[in-house]
């Protein structure tokens, strides 16, 4: 039993703190890249890591890590999910080039940006890759492993970037460094501690399609969802300047700590409401229903308040912190920020919808509400950001966040009146 304690804690610790130095990881290259580099370079840092590098990671990562850690039947071998993860990591890469490719030939990117971008996406590329290490070592009962892979890996290459940008001053140069320590990070504390290999063959092929088909409508939802939450990011990119692209990732950024918080709230409750839906428990489905709304809806009107109370002096810090070429920056673009908060909130509203849609099972509709707001995006976050620049990409977030809401809780209403009419 105390060996138990032991190991739950072990894997508690690792684990959290994997997460965290992941988490922050961003948010500290974020900052000290304009600070070093100034805001243009920050600017492509920004949005290479944040925006493009994440969307690849996506691609990479493709949703099969739910499949692989909970696969104790072993459905699928490791060989099957490594073979996979491949497939899915060179599609990724191709999905870079092709990107920067077309900008480049557009008259968007020159060389210097386009390189930082393609080498951005690998570092992220790399992340996905190592998941499924990770993943296996979780599936193996080694949580502690995956949150150590997680936590040296990522210090070993952020620390990389840093003093390889200090002492060079040249962001291609470091974070073609930071590459290259991913890549060894990896093999040190995920490859070497599974201590597993690859020799594709017919069957593995062939399970490996059947992952991929299983896992595609997960895939492409996330895919979208990203692009939902990013389109404005894209659309600054291309009609700003890259210091302001730069300036945007930073105002943007505590909107993802609200959908962290959010979902430190509600997924504890997840388990329940699947468990009340399965034994058709239908008072107590509405009633943890109704506390994840409520509990957004509190944590939202929190987040508000506090923005319009201490919002400019915030601000204020993350201009000290980012040096003297932000002054006035953001203090000037507060209205920008606050619209971001917004967003953020609604954004955390939209997914507890997502997450009761999953619970009943309702994965087309949930796919149908991603490409409708998906479309909207595409038509106006450029238009939108040409005429009113970082405010108008801010409002546009919040119009796509308000119709993927309207859209999820729509659907959400229908589909457990009919679970209630059926009851």
């Amino acid at each position: 039993m105390k060996n138990i304690i032991i190991e739950s804690n072990r894997d508690f610790i690792w684990n959290a703190l994997g997460s965290l130095i992941y988490a922050m990881a961003s948010i500290v290259l974020a900052f000290a890249v304009i600070r070093i580099a100034g805001p243009s370079e920050g600017g492509i840092f920004g949005f290479g890591f944040s925006t493009l590098g994440q969307q690849m990671f996506i691609i990479s990562y493709f949703g099969i890590r739910p499949f692989h850690i909970t696969d104790m039947k072993r459905q699928f071998s490791f060989s099957d999910y490594l073979l996979t993860r491949r497939i899915t990591s060179l599609l990724a890469f191709l999905g870079s080039l092709l990107f920067v490719v077309i900008q480049m030939m557009e008259g968007n990117y020159d060389i210097h940006k386009s390189m930082i971008l393609v080498l951005l996406s690998v570092y992220k590329i790399i992340d996905g890759y190592a998941d499924v290490y990770e993943s296996e070592l979780q599936r193996q009962d080694k949580l502690y492993r995956t949150g150590q892979s997680l936590a040296f890996r990522t210090s070993l290459s952020v620390l990389t970037l840093l003093l390889v940008l200090l002492v060079s001053g040249n962001l291609l140069i470091a974070v073609a460094a930071a590459d290259v320590m991913q890549i060894m990070g990896t093999k040190l504390f995920a490859v070497r501690v599974l201590g597993k290999g690859l020799a594709p063959s017919e069957r593995e092929f062939k399970k490996s399609y059947e992952l991929i088909s299983s896992t595609a409508l997960l895939f492409l939802s996330v895919f979208v969802d990203f692009y939902i939450f990013s389109a404005s990011k894209y659309a600054i990119d291309a009609e700003l300047s890259d210091a302001a692209s730069g300036y945007f990732n930073v105002l943007f950024m505590p909107t993802s700590f609200i959908y962290l918080i959010a979902n430190f709230l509600i997924r504890p409750m997840l388990t329940k409401l699947a468990t009340f839906y399965s034994e058709n428990n239908k008072r107590a489905f509405d009633r943890t229903c109704i506390y994840m709304v409520k509990a957004v809806a509190v944590l939202s009107i929190l987040i508000l308040i506090l923005t319009f109370i201490f919002g400019r002096f915030g601000l204020g810090i993350f201009e000290f912190l980012l040096g003297p070429s932000a002054d006035g920056k953001l203090v000037s673009e507060f209205m920008t920020f606050a619209l971001l908060i917004v967003g953020g909130s609604l954004y955390a509203f939209a997914n507890v919808m997502y997450y009761i849609l999953v619970t009943v099972r309702k994965q087309l509709q949930i796919f149908i509400g991603y490409v409708m707001t998906a479309a909207v995006a595409i038509l106006t976050a450029g238009p939108m950001v040409r005429n009113q620049g970082m405010f108008g990409g801010a409002l546009n977030y919040v119009m796509l966040m308000s119709l993927l809401t309207v859209i999820f809780t729509l659907y959400t209403i229908v589909s457990v009146r009919k679970i209630n009419e059926n009851s």
